[in-house]
């Protein structure tokens, strides 16, 4: 038998365990637009009460969720400052312009991480009409580009406190905060002091098919059901999808630690090879890499496909590997085999 693809592209190739899809099976469902789906309910409730936040809104996508947002909390001709690596600027299909009509202040961060001082010095004065008046800040815990770098509480504190000093509202974009909670060991119900809405993906190192939960205060919320339903969001029985959910939830969260050992012991194994220039901190589950120019990247690629083993270009030269939970030890060995002996034009 050959042996089985190693796919490193993302964290979202996952496949439900047979213990996830018997949960999902066994679900009891209804109609969710009409607010009768009990799995869907219960699994809102439970990640609100998790992160100290009153209520949820259960959506398809994590993009779904972060412009909901976005859009619930500014108006046209008003200004979002994030990092310039953001997802929800490079990755959602210029998403804030066309759901919000707002404009962008982009900041340079530390590997996706912004600082209070940043953010405080990218304000707007609101008396100003040349300038969009700033109404939202978000930042992305982990950050996707900053190769899974993680926010300390003290750096969110100090952000949050800038924020509600100008009267502005906080969105974390929370694909991956599970995995930042559990390489920093900060605990999740203390995230709802500081945010005023959270995203959280279920299906990246959580393992579900499908879906992501946004977080807020109930007036929040039932207005962003609203924008859900003009985006499309609106599901029927969707109970099959929010019992992975629940599943995840409550099983698939302390496992992280060995996605992120794994991804440690791989970025190790990367700064060892000749061929790779850099690698970025392996904070979590995340490695992202440089080439030496004589490897070009479409040749590393091609050579690791030719031996079972798919990974992502992340920019020019730039490769990324995602550790995730159907990726174990003897797939490691086996990448870290294919990495030692990687040929390299002389």
């Amino acid at each position: 038998m050959p042996e089985p693809i190693i796919d490193l592209r993302s964290d979202t190739v996952t496949r439900p365990t047979p213990a996830m899809l018997e949960a999902m099976f066994h679900a009891r469902v209804g109609d969710d637009v009409y607010g009768e789906d009990p799995t869907v309910r219960e699994l809102e409730e439970v990640a609100a009460a998790r992160f100290g936040l009153e209520a949820g809104l259960f959506c398809p996508s994590g993009t779904m969720t972060n412009q909901i947002a976005i859009k619930a909390q500014t108006e046209p001709m008003t200004e979002v400052i994030c990092d310039h690596t953001a997802h929800i600027y490079l990755w959602e299909v210029g998403g804030i312009a066309f759901n919000s009509s707002a404009s962008v202040a982009l900041l340079p961060g530390d590997r996706g991480r912004l600082t209070a001082a940043q953010v405080e010095a990218a304000i707007r004065d609101k008396n100003n009409v040349h300038y969009p008046p700033t109404r939202l800040v978000c930042l992305e815990n982990t950050s996707n580009r900053g190769g899974g770098s993680c926010y300390s509480l003290e750096a969110i504190q100090e952000i949050a406190e800038v924020t509600r000093r100008h009267d502005l509202k906080l969105h974390l974009d929370g694909a991956r905060v599970f995995n930042a909670l559990v390489a920093t060991g900060q605990k999740a119900e203390e995230y709802g002091q500081y945010f005023d809405s959270i995203s959280v993906c279920l299906s990246k190192g959580l393992g579900t098919p499908v879906g992501s939960v946004l977080l807020g205060s109930k007036e929040l919320i039932q207005k962003s059901k609203r924008i859900r339903k003009a985006m499309g969001g609106g599901m029927r029985q969707a109970g099959y999808l929010a019992a992975a959910g629940l599943y995840a939830l409550e099983h698939n969260v302390e496992r992280l630690a060995d996605d992120h050992r794994r991804a440690q012991q791989l970025s190790a194994t990367l700064a060892a090879q000749s061929y790779v220039t850099k690698v970025l901190p392996a904070e979590t589950n995340l490695v992202i890499f440089r080439l030496a120019d004589e490897l070009p990247e479409k040749m590393f690629l091609q050579n690791l496909e030719e031996q079972g083993i798919r990974a992502s270009s992340f920019g020019p030269q730039m490769i990324r590997f995602v550790t995730h939970l159907d990726f174990d030890d003897a797939m490691l060995q086996r990448v870290e085999a294919a990495l030692a002996a990687m040929p390299v034009p002389a």
